[in-house]
C-alpha cells in the first residue's frame, strides 16, 4: 500500500467517524424534540383529552398519526374525513386551521394559519378542553385524494 493509499483510507475513516456522529447528533436531537413533545401532551392534559374524545365521541373510530413533534388525529369517512392537526413547537401547543383571517381574541394565540397555546394558557386544562372542543365541532376537512 502507497503512502497515498494510506491516507485516502485515513480520509474515508474521518469521514465515516464524522458521518456516525453527525447521525448520532441527529437521532439524539429527534430523541430530545420527541420527549419534550411527549412531556408536554402529558403535562397539558392534551393526550388523555384527546383520547377521550375518541373514546366517547367518535366510539373509537378515530386514528392517531404521531411524529417527532406532532399528531395527526383523524376521523371520519372517504367523503367526510376529518382531523386535527397538533404540534408542539419548543414549550408550545399549536393547531393547525384552516388559512383564515386572524382572530382578534388575545387566547389562542393566532397567526392567520395556527392557534398557539403557551405554557400559561394549556396549564389551564378548562380553556384548553374548551378551545379543543371547539377545533372538534368545526375540524379541517381534508381534500380528496382523487
Amino acid at each position: 500500500m502507497t503512502m497515498t493509499d494510506k491516507r485516502d483510507t485515513m480520509m474515508q475513516d474521518g469521514d465515516l467517524v464524522e458521518g456516525t456522529l453527525q447521525i448520532e447528533a441527529e437521532q439524539a436531537q429527534r430523541r430530545a424534540i420527541r420527549e419534550n413533545a411527549q412531556r408536554i401532551f402529558r403535562e397539558s392534559g392534551l393526550a388523555e383529552m384527546l383520547k377521550t374524545l375518541n373514546r366517547h365521541a367518535l366510539q373509537g373510530r378515530g386514528s392517531f398519526q404521531e411524529f417527532d413533534a406532532l399528531i395527526v388525529f383523524r376521523w371520519g369517512t372517504a367523503y367526510t374525513r376529518r382531523h386535527l392537526w397538533i404540534e408542539v413547537e419548543g414549550n408550545t401547543i399549536r393547531f393547525r386551521m384552516t388559512p383564515h383571517l386572524q382572530c382578534s381574541a388575545p387566547a389562542p394565540l393566532c397567526d392567520g394559519e395556527y392557534h398557539t397555546f403557551s405554557r400559561a394558557m394549556w396549564t389551564n386544562h378548562a380553556f384548553l378542553l374548551n378551545e379543543l372542543n371547539k377545533y372538534y365541532i368545526k375540524p379541517v376537512a381534508e381534500t380528496s385524494s382523487d
